[in-house]
């Protein structure tokens, strides 16, 4: 059997609204187009996709099965575009990085000075955004790179999803803290009875349980932020382990020591683009950049 691409696009799409008219609109098209669509894809199948019941349409068992199929394939033509389009195009005079604000800033500035050395004229924004940001933008267009959790990545994406590391938190204080006195038996003990800086974004991306050992604890948006308050010995607070490798945190900085260790958050990091020829040099430099930060 031969389908056309816009029978799968139309199926896909009425099975993750469950409307006809919802589909329509998304896809541009008027309902009856779509509703005709349908009707044809499930004669030429002999198979009813769908259930209609008034103006909802549920997906029969046949028809749930399929969509996974039908998913997987509309991504696949959706890539095979991007690529063939990026083709007939040159370098990109501009692109913006989408990265969650765990990552530390002497990173990024190094990831800066690579893609400096490698592709001179291109410019290079960065903006802070959580995953969910970082996905849409990435599929709207307005976000080139994203340097994000890789949690609850789905399986079917027209995506380019590379994982580079876990992010491994470790606790901070401040050098002359009380803190530092403590064995490692009473460390968790006096964690929890001490302020603590929160990254706003560890909540955001769904990592509170793991990283709210105190009840006395504040979210903070900025990690540099956080790391000053440290080096004024105001609270402690869970950083990645990366951050000690360069001098932007290590003055008056003491990590923790604890046997409960594990305990501390573990974020895994996955960098997201497009599909594109473009792209792909890009990404190369910017793995090429980070590795001595994510390991």
């Amino acid at each position: 059997m031969n389908f056309s691409f816009e029978q799968l696009l139309a199926f896909v799409s009425v099975c993750e609204r469950q409307s006809f008219s919802k589909a329509a609109i998304s896809l541009n098209k008027h309902r009856t187009t779509i509703g005709q669509v349908i009707t044809n894809l499930e004669d030429q199948l002999a198979i009813e996709l769908f259930e209609r019941a008034g103006r909802s349409v549920i997906p029969t068992e046949d028809g749930k099965l399929l969509y996974l199929y039908a998913k997987q394939a509309v991504e696949q033509a959706k890539t095979f575009d991007k690529v063939a389009l990026s083709l007939s195009y040159g370098g990109l005079e501009s692109i913006t990085i989408g990265y969650t604000s765990f990552i530390p800033h002497p990173a990024l500035a190094q990831l800066r000075s690579k893609l400096l050395e490698d592709f001179p004229t291109m410019k290079v924004n960065f903006k802070v955004m959580n995953k969910d940001e970082v996905v849409k933008a990435l599929h709207d267009g307005t976000v080139h790179i994203g340097l994000t959790v890789g949690k609850d990545s789905k399986a079917i994406d027209s995506l380019d999803r590379t994982f580079l590391s876990y992010a491994r938190f470790k606790a901070f204080v401040h050098k002359d803290s009380p803190l530092t006195r403590l064995s490692q038996d009473e460390v968790l003990t006096g964690l929890k009875s001490n302020r603590q800086f929160v990254l706003r974004s560890l909540l955001d991306e769904g990592y509170g349980e793991s990283s709210i050992f105190s009840p006395d604890y504040e979210v903070i948006e900025q990690l540099s932020l956080i790391i000053k308050f440290i080096r004024e010995g105001l609270g402690w607070a869970f950083l990645p382990q990366s951050i000690m490798r360069s001098a932007y945190a290590t003055e008056n900085f003491v990590e923790l020591k604890m046997k409960e260790f594990r305990l501390a958050p573990q974020i895994p990091v996955v960098l997201l683009c497009p599909h594109s020829k473009q792209i792909g040099n890009i990404k190369k430099s910017i793995i090429e950049s980070l590795e001595s930060y994510l390991d």
